[in-house]
């Protein structure tokens, strides 16, 4: 029978300093992977993913949102406060609405970037 190395396994003995040592220098602190991480896992929930598309083709109310998902205001509303919290979407006043968007162009980016790749693994356009 053939034994069969895992995939993460290295048969090299040596060790490129250079590469080791700029990666090592560029590395980020405990902090910052533990914050990217936990940006990471608030777009990761399938709702909330939902609520950033809608947001990305406007700014709307929690009664839209509610509406284009088919959700209970309250059930966008707790979502929408993760959001809010990880700064993913901010909140203005129009008289008495309460009109939510993406919080800049950093979060508009990083979610339009996501969809096309998801998009081209997918042969879509």
């Amino acid at each position: 029978m053939k034994s069969v190395k895992p995939v993460n396994s290295c048969d090299c003995d040596s060790v490129n300093k250079e590469i080791v040592e700029k990666v090592k220098k560029e590395f980020p602190n405990d902090e910052i992977l533990g914050d990217l991480s936990d940006f990471f896992k608030v777009i990761g929930d399938g709702t909330r993913i939902r609520i950033l598309w809608a947001l990305d083709v406007s700014e709307m109310c929690v009664c839209d949102i509610a509406n284009v998902l088919n959700m209970t205001k309250s059930a966008v509303s707790h979502q929408l406060r993760a959001l809010r919290e990880a700064d993913l979407v901010k909140f203005r006043k129009s008289g008495k609405e309460v009109l939510y968007s993406l919080s800049d162009n950093h979060v508009k980016e990083i979610f339009e970037q996501g969809l096309v790749h998801i998009q081209e693994e997918k042969g879509e356009d």
